[in-house]
């Protein structure tokens, strides 16, 4: 998959019209989540995604977030993305980029990236609400 094929599919899903603000928002999503994962899921993960996301999923920041609810989550992501963002923008992105990872990753990997995550986080793999 291309970086522009996953920003374009990501922004018909849900995510920033803006190409920049996409860029940083789907960053900014796989940052936090890849803070989540534990052994090597991260790196299963971004070997099926463009190059250009490998860095973002699997950079630790130096900040816990083992722990973090959903809400926590989603405050981190709205935080960092900035662009004026919400927590209601952060939980759109974050479905969008879930559903676009979705369409391109296997779906054992998907089931594994879910074994992960607490089960608050199911919001996360649901549609996109407009």
């Amino acid at each position: 998959m291309k970086y522009d094929e996953f920003l374009n599919q990501f922004r018909e899903r849900g995510g920033p019209s803006d190409r920049e603000h996409a860029d940083a928002a789907a960053k900014q999503v796989l940052a936090a989540l890849g803070q989540r994962l534990a052994g090597n899921e991260p790196h299963d993960l971004a070997g099926q995604l463009p190059v250009e996301l490998k860095d973002p999923l699997m950079r630790p920041t130096g900040e816990a977030e083992i722990g973090d609810d959903l809400e926590d989550f989603l405050r981190r992501v709205a935080h960092r993305e900035g662009h004026g963002c919400s927590t209601d923008d952060a939980l759109r992105h974050a479905q969008a980029v879930m559903s676009t990872i979705g369409s391109f990753v296997s779906g054992g990997e998907i089931q594994d990236l879910r074994s992960q995550l607490p089960t608050d986080y199911a919001p996360l793999f649901e549609p996109v609400r407009a």
